[in-house]
């Protein structure tokens, strides 16, 4: 003997909206595990000689391919900086893979764009009206630091936290000008702080314990750098 018609379609509607309800249950979770996190923001004041004369803000974003870092923010001594618009993307590894800067540096309006696949950089370069293209090969790992920004070493922090136990030696290009070495370690008794030697120039890095920088401090041109946060977890 068969079920009743009338009872066959009853289990089928059961089971259909079983069905519904797993798929429910199987994208939220997926949503949860996989949605990236919020956006980290806070700002960087800038001292220069005990005196405030500018601020960077800065958003941290987190994407399935890694990480961008957005600015904006200006400057007005020891050189007159407008950051109209800043970002820098890197892969999971810290690899750089595309750079960004539309502003004024020395009351000098710039835009750059540059695309970067494994240390090959095409840069496009637009100085004051004149526009120019131009390429070059950096060693893949290099760290972005355009002069004089101060929060692309966001990117060198986050990448070192405080695991640094030893002497490194890496690779910086100051974008779009130059590539140079530079000498990173950490600082005796305090693993959470970073010294990087770039041309003869100390510069002392100071982290928390999930690697975001906290302050940059330049003795041999009197600037500091201190982060407050605006919003977002601090990580």
């Amino acid at each position: 003997m068969f079920p009743p018609a009338a009872g066959r379609r009853k289990d089928e509607v059961m089971l259909n909206k079983l069905w519904f309800w797993m798929l429910i249950f199987l994208l939220v979770m997926f949503f949860f595990l996989y949605s990236a996190p919020p956006p980290q923001e806070g700002t960087f004041s800038i001292y220069y000689r005990e005196e405030e004369v500018g601020y960077e803000r800065y958003v941290w974003e987190t994407h399935e391919k890694g990480y961008t870092l957005r600015v904006e923010g200006q400057l007005t001594k020891p050189v007159d900086v407008e950051i109209e618009e800043l970002s820098i993307q890197v892969n999971k590894s810290f690899i750089p893979t595309g750079y960004y800067f539309k502003g004024s540096i020395s009351g000098v309006e710039k835009e750059i764009e540059s695309t970067i696949t494994d240390g090959y950089v095409e840069n496009k370069i637009e100085v004051q009206g004149q526009k120019q293209r131009e390429t070059t090969q950096i060693k893949r790992n290099a760290f972005l630091l355009p002069n004089p920004l101060f929060s692309p070493y966001m990117i060198l922090a986050k990448k070192y936290d405080c695991h640094l136990q030893k002497e490194r030696r890496a690779s910086a290009y100051i974008i779009p000008q130059t590539e140079t070495q530079i000498t990173i370690k950490p600082i005796e008794d305090n693993p959470c702080s970073l010294k990087v030697l770039m041309n003869h120039t100390e510069i002392r890095l100071r982290t928390n314990s999930r690697g975001s920088l906290k302050s940059i401090h330049i003795p041999s041109q009197y600037l500091k750098v201190t982060r407050s946060n605006l919003g977002g977890p601090a990580r």
